[in-house]
């Protein structure tokens, strides 16, 4: 049963839609509903905003943002397959969820945002993480299209992004990311939550 909508358990749409992961998509499904809405709060009040997300999958993410009450979720999907499995939620919340086929490194949304500003929030395809997080970062002219990122990242990539001068981790990627934004780790995620399990332990970055 699902915790919080009344749309069918991920595992049955999966089932359904012959949706297994491909690791050449990056893609690792986090089924637990309970976990996808404790990512949804952290992004904070969703009622006034529009949603980026990448890579949505089966919609777990998906379903808790609109859930969370978000006024409008553009999910970006490059997997045809997850298409079908999208619709029950397209179905379920009308005109607050738009699904783009396409490559999230070579979209742009602001024609989309009607001058307004976005929430990033995904659970990333693991292989382009840090470069869609680069690209965000290095957007001109500053400030960009979006005013919060809540992004999930394998441990040791989080570990570079919030890392001070005097540690270990720090490099490139901490420069950028402190310069241009204010970083914390906010917690970890079991892998045994995904589908199929990755080897590191996620942890979510905002």
């Amino acid at each position: 049963m699902s915790t919080i909508d009344d749309l069918p358990p991920l595992r049955d749409i999966i089932r359904e839609h012959s949706l297994s992961a491909r690791k050449s998509l990056g893609q690792n499904f986090l089924l637990d509903l309970n976990l996808t809405a404790r990512i949804a709060r952290a992004a904070g009040p969703l009622e006034d905003c529009t949603v980026i997300e990448v890579g949505p999958g089966p919609g777990g993410l998906t379903r808790a943002l609109l859930a969370m009450g978000a006024r409008r979720v553009i999910a970006i999907e490059r997997d045809e397959r997850a298409l079908a499995a999208l619709d029950y939620i397209v179905k379920r919340y009308p005109g607050r969820i738009e699904i783009v086929h396409g490559d999230a490194q070579h979209f742009d949304p602001r024609p989309l945002l009607d001058g307004g500003k976005a929430k990033i929030v995904a659970n990333l395809p693991y292989n382009i993480a840090t470069q869609l997080l680069v690209d965000w970062l290095s957007i001109e002219p500053w400030p960009p299209w979006y005013d919060t990122m809540v992004l999930m990242f394998q441990r040791e990539v989080a570990e570079r992004i919030v890392a001070q001068e005097d540690e270990e981790a720090y490099g490139r990627l901490a420069v950028l990311a402190n310069w241009r934004a204010e970083t914390k780790i906010l917690f970890d995620i079991s892998p045994a939550a995904f589908v199929p399990q990755p080897k590191a332990r996620p942890r979510w970055s905002a």
